[in-house]
């Protein structure tokens, strides 16, 4: 009886395996000689770099210090470790032998040319949404970059996550492919805006929070999400009292800097390099987007307000000891409690950092590394890793958050600044 229930096991699960490998089986595309880069028109190809640059192409299949296009760098999920591919028109290593054809069902389904399922970390839930005519100028793009021999680094999943055909049992849950459609409720500069946002950009894949099997949250995009150390602030109800203007989110995309709202931080610094190839129109047409979704709080904004720009004083001793912190180290630029900055910066206290609901990510890892003013954004500071001990980033957090805003002290503080020092893709 022990040997019929032991065979029956095996029969069932060799049944499932073969109904999963039926089910998920696509064919493969033939591949091509990798066609002459003077075969693209010219307009076709400045066409596709913009839309690569916008649709952050580049900085996501490009190591640190890498060559552009070939691939390698991390990306950090709870499942595990991706690495980008190389999409140079490298015949053995990258994509020159995928026709148009390949490369639009990548795009479009998710699916490489040889027939195996792409990992949902690759944005193709986002790319299906592409106009033809964009994916043929990607494709003129790609195609016509220096060819660049690199292998690919294998993922580092767990089990049985790394298994490919898995994927397509995903795709039948979250993946829902098409074309975007216009929305006849909204005008033709709306709907080029969220076309541009959803279906090149995809901002959501930052600012939208993921469930357990990694896809994104149907039921409310755009409402924040932790995102390789930072938190991807909201962008249907602003944390900050300081509600967006039209021109001050066009300003602040078209440079990373609008009074009164701040900087633009981490990952959002390079989103605003890749979109500086955009015109203005189409520039205009997202910040419509997404003004539109931009709503009120509910909180009553005066209050809030008035504490941002008069904070009240410390009343305990780890207040104290963060506003000390304050006074040597931050004031000279950021000005003294309650004056204005004493360089051309936001004030403090209504940057989207401080008012943040959830957890100190931005703050935290701004205190830590500073910020990178060679990228040619404004808003260079120093960091403090080596300066401040994590007693002192927690003081001076706690300073900051008592004095310039009305929320409560953030949870997990302490375990927070531990983890931006040492694993900042950790969460929580």
């Amino acid at each position: 009886m022990m040997g019929r229930h032991i065979l029956g096991v095996i029969g069932i699960a060799a049944v499932a395996v073969v109904a999963l490998l039926a089910f998920a089986w696509r064919t493969a595309i033939e591949p091509i000689a990798p066609p002459s880069p003077t075969g693209f028109p010219r307009d076709l190809v400045d066409s596709g770099e913009t839309l690569a640059s916008a649709g952050n192409c580049i900085d996501c299949h490009t190591a640190p210090g890498g060559t552009p296009n070939t691939g390698g760098k991390s990306i950090y999920r709870r499942f595990g470790t991706f690495f980008s591919t190389n999409i140079t028109p490298d015949p053995e290593t990258g994509i020159g032998t995928w026709s148009e054809a390949a490369f639009a069902r990548a795009l479009r389904e998710g699916v490489s040319r040889d027939g195996t399922h792409l990992f949902p970390v690759f944005p193709y839930m986002h790319y299906t949404q592409l106009a033809d005519a964009d994916v043929r100028a990607l494709y003129a793009y790609f195609m016509t970059r220096p060819p660049v021999k690199a292998q690919n680094r294998l993922n580092t999943l767990y089990f049985p996550l790394d298994v490919r055909p898995l994927q397509a049992l995903w795709k039948s849950l979250f993946f829902k492919p098409g074309p975007y459609r216009p929305d006849p409720g909204h005008d033709p500069q709306w709907n080029r805006g969220a076309y541009l946002a959803e279906a090149l950009a995809g901002c959501a894949v930052c600012h939208t929070d993921r469930n357990l099997l990694g896809a994104q949250q149907g039921g409310h995009p755009y409402a924040g999400a932790a995102f390789e150390g930072w938190y991807a602030t909201s962008l249907d109800i602003s944390p900050s009292p300081a509600r967006w203007s039209a021109e001050e989110l066009f300003t602040f995309l078209r440079r990373g800097d609008s009074p009164p709202h701040g900087v633009a931080l981490g990952p959002m610094r390079s989103v605003v390099r890749n979109l500086s190839r955009i015109s203005d129109d189409d520039l205009r047409a997202m910040t419509a987007y997404f003004i539109s979704l931009n709503t009120p709080s509910g909180a009553a904004l005066e209050p809030r307000i008035a504490r941002a720009l008069a904070p009240v004083p410390p009343t305990t001793d780890k207040q104290r000891v963060g506003h000390k912190l304050y006074m040597e180290n931050c004031a000279s630029c950021h000005g003294a409690p309650g004056s204005a900055p004493t360089v051309a910066r936001s004030p403090l206290g209504l940057s989207e950092a401080m008012w943040n609901p959830y957890r100190a990510y931005n703050l935290v890892l701004t205190v830590l590394d500073g910020i990178d003013g060679r990228d040619g954004l404004p808003g260079a500071m120093p960091g403090f890793r080596d300066k401040f001990s994590d007693d002192d980033i927690e003081a001076l957090a706690i300073y900051l958050r008592t004095a310039y805003t009305t929320m409560p002290i953030w949870g997990l503080l302490a375990e927070r600044i531990k983890l931006s020092r040492n694993d900042p893709m950790s969460l929580p």
